[in-house]
């Protein structure tokens, strides 16, 4: 993964590295959206003894002067949402990436694969405000509109994430059952009925994304802490033992309650480091057995 490099221009690249998530999101833990979503009339054979007399079109039969059977297939139609937090939390830089950019480039491979697969795909950007949504939609049109609004992100950086609203507005757009990845550190509060609600209705996969800052404090003295999203300030030992302690056990615990309340209610909670490889984590979210449906 090339850094800052524009998730446009590297549209080739992605597309190589798609095409095997593509078979993934067939073949892997969520087949199961493939079936059970109708049938669909795909035309008529000739009657082969044993067949249901039911099946029987009488119109073709009357016309062709020998019986004919309709023929009816499985819609396959798989549809793709993607949700991404792009508030300032997601922003910050430790490693060698910044939580949205590595979010980024993971929906861009899954947005190209949703077009190889030739399932429709949507999405919803956000930080202190949602800044572009769209309706799921096939082609690479649809594509290219996502990969430029991950591209350019909003006009202007508001303070704040609304991740709730995202997660209603993605509820109010999706009209049928759908496989929804949402790209977040989970850095908001008033989300979680959302979230539930959403999952209720769709299959919803979480990444919490994760660099080490949720870990471990740089050494640098007294420094003042900004809650990017309330814009609370306080100054505080980074050398203190004991504030690393308890830094370090917030985020434990947080990221606890939140693959617990995940997992209670059937979304699949994954830890998204920003120093992996986002098609590595792609691919094996599809690979998960735990995670079959």
């Amino acid at each position: 993964m090339i850094k800052k490099e524009s998730l446009v221009k590297k549209a080739a690249y992605l597309r190589i590295a798609s095409a095997d998530l593509a078979e993934g999101m067939k073949s892997g833990n969520f087949r199961s959206l493939y079936k059970g979503q109708g049938i669909e009339f795909s035309g008529v054979r000739d009657y082969i003894r044993g067949d249901d007399v039911r099946s029987i079109d009488w119109n073709v039969t009357a016309r062709m002067g020998r019986p004919y059977v309709k023929v009816f297939e499985e819609e396959r139609e798989l549809q793709i949402f993607i949700i991404v937090d792009n508030s300032f939390s997601m922003q910050l830089a430790n490693d060698s990436y910044t939580k949205y950019e590595a979010s980024a480039e993971a929906a861009a491979l899954l947005s190209i694969a949703a077009e190889l697969n030739g399932c429709p795909v949507g999405a919803v950007f956000f930080d202190g405000a949602i800044y572009f949504s769209c309706a799921p939609k096939l082609g690479r049109e649809q594509t290219m509109l996502i990969l430029n609004h991950l591209d350019k992100g909003p006009k202007e950086n508001l303070k704040g994430s609304v991740l709730e609203s995202a997660l209603k507005v993605t509820g109010k757009l999706l009209r049928k059952r759908s496989l929804v990845f949402i790209f977040s550190d989970f850095r908001s509060s008033h989300w979680e009925d959302s979230l539930i609600s959403l999952a209720q209705k769709n299959d919803v996969v979480a990444f919490r994304m994760w660099n080490s800052f949720d870990e471990q404090l740089p050494q640098i003295g007294y420094a003042p802490f900004t809650d990017c999203e309330s814009d609370l300030v306080m100054h505080l030992p980074t050398t203190s033992s004991q504030l690393k302690k308890e830094w370090r056990l917030q985020n434990e615990s947080n990221t606890k309650q939140w693959q617990t309340l995940c997992l209670k209610h059937g979304v699949v909670p994954i830890v998204f480091k920003t120093t992996d490889e986002p098609f590595q984590v792609l691919n094996a979210v599809f690979d998960r057995k735990r995670f079959a449906k």
